[in-house]
């Protein structure tokens, strides 16, 4: 049904607040991904004539038609008023500073910072780093909001964004926090006044986080939780393998084998496509699902490019499972995650 005075629920998004380091958290079934999760933030936070600026450079591809930077027609934020500028990434992969200022000159509702590296060949954003951008940003514009995509990084340092000065976090139930077990669903977590207004873009205006149930399925979702730190600890493991394996094959990796990690993503670089095809179907073979399937690149919604994806998971689209994918152009890296 609605939902309404689901205790469940309500505990649910107590216990993510708490390992969160946040004031509230909704923690839904019905965010059917990470980008569903960032999309709702987004546009419940921003408004007509708001500025939203990138710290990190271009976000991960299925932002880009949430933001208008490609696609038109389907409601994204450029078609609702709001602005959108980036502030590029150094040659080195890293934040900007010098740049910092003069890209906050403007009025700027939100900053967007991306933790992790997403399909790009940087290193991901440490907490710590994350800490020191939202002090600059808030020492710049007091009133801007800082808005973390969080995908991958969930408790893999002891603090997580919002308890360094992040406002708003998002993030996706079948990566970390869902333990390999949450069926589907994401979060939102930071600013009470925030998170509400998230959900209210997830439901409705007066609905917000007082409705949708939970499908008998909240068990699952503590059960992950619980894994959780488990899971992520053993995909840590896993990339620091994967890392070594290529590296002592002389192929380019980051992080490097044995460095720290502020997420799970392990990047190989190729810098041809016949390879990483070729990767992607150990990785399938090798998979507890569906070891018998090709993986062939392909389009998928929301992707600029045909992406290959080794992915012979429990759960459809997985990534805390042992999982690997690229998109098929320049320089062809491989994207390994899960354990």
């Amino acid at each position: 049904g609605y939902g309404h005075n689901d205790l469940g629920r309500d505990t649910l998004d107590r216990v993510f607040a708490r390992v969160l380091g946040a004031e509230k958290a909704a923690v839904r079934l019905q965010f059917v991904s990470g980008t569903h999760a960032i999309a709702a933030a987004l546009f419940g936070v921003l408004r007509p004539g708001d500025r939203l600026l990138s710290l990190t450079g271009r976000p991960y591809d299925t932002l880009e038609e949430v933001i208008g930077v490609r696609g038109q027609g389907q409601g994204s934020l450029a078609e609702f008023g709001i602005s959108y500028a980036e502030l590029p990434l150094t040659a080195a992969g890293a934040v900007d500073g010098a740049g910092l200022a003069e890209a906050l000159a403007p009025p700027t509702r939100m900053v967007l910072i991306q933790r992790s590296c997403g399909y790009s060949w940087r290193p991901s954003l440490p907490v710590a780093s994350i800490g020191r951008l939202c002090e600059r940003v808030k020492g710049l514009q007091p009133g801007c909001v800082v808005f973390v995509d969080n995908c991958y990084g969930e408790l893999v340092e002891p603090l997580e964004p919002p308890q360094v000065g992040a406002d708003l976090i998002a993030g996706s139930l079948i990566k970390n926090l869902g333990g390999t077990i949450a069926p589907s669903g994401g979060y939102v977590a930071g600013k009470a006044e925030l998170v509400e207004q998230a959900c209210c873009r997830l439901t409705a205006p007066g609905i917000g986080s007082e409705g949708g149930s939970g499908f008998d399925l909240h068990r699952l979702l503590f059960q992950g939780l619980f894994l959780a730190p488990q899971m992520v600890a053993e995909s840590l493991i896993c990339a620091d393998l994967v890392a070594q394996v290529f590296a002592d094959r002389g192929l380019a990796v980051q992080p490097l084998p044995g460095a720290e990690r502020t997420d799970l993503i392990q990047a190989v670089r190729f810098g041809e496509p016949r390879a990483l095809q070729e990767v992607c179907r150990a990785f399938q073979a090798c998979s507890p699902v569906g070891g018998y399937v090709d993986p062939v690149p392909a389009p998928m919604p929301g992707y600029a490019s045909e992406l290959v994806m080794a992915g012979g998971t429990f759960i459809d689209g997985s990534t805390s499972e042992f999982s690997a994918d690229g998109p098929l152009r320049e320089p062809y890296v491989l994207f390994s995650q899960g354990g």
